[in-house]
């Protein structure tokens, strides 16, 4: 049993840097061509539940990466990041030195510890999965899911990075929760 992670194609703001919480950018020509490109590579894996985001940028990518039937579950969504949507980490910076999601948070956003709530039910239906799993959803949301997969606080996915329109696969060796794969074109 794998769970297969895709974080959406290039969004304008995900292009500039700005933090994409739950407004609902479409992807660019650029993130389209992306994720029609996934379709060859995935069409060869065999999955038993395909979940995405209900945010269209996650969406899309799934249909453009040919699984136009994925199943939306929302607790995929991204990060709420409240008053910080749509602003970038340097300028969060000039007002809060060292800011980061993990450790600061976000002021009329989601805690951590709602995130972790809702990845932790998106780890125990993919363990309950009788094969492999496909995730459509975002960069913060998939850093997070990851370090839930590894029985990590939440705050340990600020070790993970993830670019768009890449494909990471979580699993176990030794009944124990492993990174297989991260962030690698398919």
């Amino acid at each position: 049993m794998s769970l297969w992670l895709v974080r959406h194609g290039e969004t304008e703001w995900s292009r500039s840097g700005q933090h994409t919480g739950r407004t609902d950018l479409p992807l660019t020509s650029d993130g389209e061509a992306a994720a029609t490109a996934m379709k060859a590579g995935l069409a060869e894996q065999t999955f038993v539940q395909v979940l995405t985001s209900p945010l269209r940028r996650a969406h899309d990518t799934a249909r453009l990466a040919g699984f136009s039937d994925a199943v939306v579950d929302d607790d995929l969504a991204e990060w709420d990041y409240g008053d910080y949507e749509g602003l970038t980490t340097p300028e969060l910076r000039d007002s809060v030195p060292g800011w980061t999601i993990w450790t600061h948070g976000c002021p009329g956003g989601e805690t951590a510890e709602q995130v972790a709530e809702r990845l932790d039910r998106v780890v125990a239906r993919v363990r309950a999965a009788d094969g492999d799993t496909l995730a459509f959803a975002h960069g913060h949301s998939l850093c997070a899911l990851a370090a839930r997969w590894l029985e990590l606080p939440i705050r340990e996915g600020r070790l993970f990075r993830l670019e768009t329109t890449t494909v990471s696969v979580l699993g176990e060796f030794h009944e124990a929760p492993v990174v297989k794969r991260w962030s690698a074109p398919l």
